[in-house]
């Protein structure tokens, strides 16, 4: 496990798997970029993604999936600009939550569901990605909620979450974006929504 500076968050008492484990959160550095591995997996997530669909058109992300995302990341994490927060269980990295400026996130510029609600400056939750064996544990909760934090130290006034609201069981695959049940553990409010199934939600982390 990554060595414990830059600690955005305190420990909390895991309320999932194992009541005795705790979870602390990291941000993504170069020091803990292998634990960052070793959660996503070879494959960066899924489809060669390495948390770079928001960040890229959809031409470049296609030409890039693999390998170049992953060293597109690496570079950007190398920069030291915010990326996000990564989660451990009883010292084990189990848990990824990217959070940034919303405008580093381009894709989200062209979007007509997640388009601006106005014109404030707001930090972006873009994606969660849970190890599967503490999927629907309450690990995405705390992630989120350790997402804001860091996001405020870093200082943000409003942190942002695109989640979906499940109509039925979706595949893990669907749900990278975070569920709403999540979100509202995390104390994040609806504030828009242009889709069905797909809230723009919202937390004031600095008033």
């Amino acid at each position: 496990m990554a060595g414990k500076e830059n600690r955005p968050g305190k420990q909390i008492s895991d309320s999932g798997k194992d009541s005795r484990a705790e979870l602390e959160f990291l941000p993504l550095t170069t020091k803990t970029w292998a634990d960052f591995e070793q959660i996503v997996g070879p494959r960066g997530g899924w489809g060669g993604c390495w948390c770079m669909w928001w960040r890229l058109d959809r031409g470049t992300f296609k030409k890039n999936k693999g390998e170049q995302n992953k060293q597109a990341l690496r570079r950007i994490v190398a920069s030291r600009n915010p990326v996000g927060v990564l989660a451990y269980s009883g010292g084990k990295p189990v848990g990824w939550c990217a959070v940034a400026p919303r405008d580093v996130y381009n894709r989200l510029a062209t979007s007509r569901v997640l388009k601006r609600v106005d014109d404030r400056m707001v930090w972006s939750v873009s994606c969660l990605y849970v190890k599967p064996a503490y999927r629907r544990s309450g690990l995405s909760a705390a992630l989120v909620k350790a997402a804001a934090e860091y996001a405020y130290h870093k200082g943000a006034t409003i942190v942002e979450g695109y989640p979906q609201e499940a109509r039925k069981k979706l595949p893990d695959a669907f749900a990278w974006t975070g569920l709403l049940p999540a979100f509202r553990q995390a104390r994040f409010k609806e504030v828009a929504r242009r889709s069905p199934t797909r809230p723009i939600m919202r937390k004031a982390v600095r008033t």
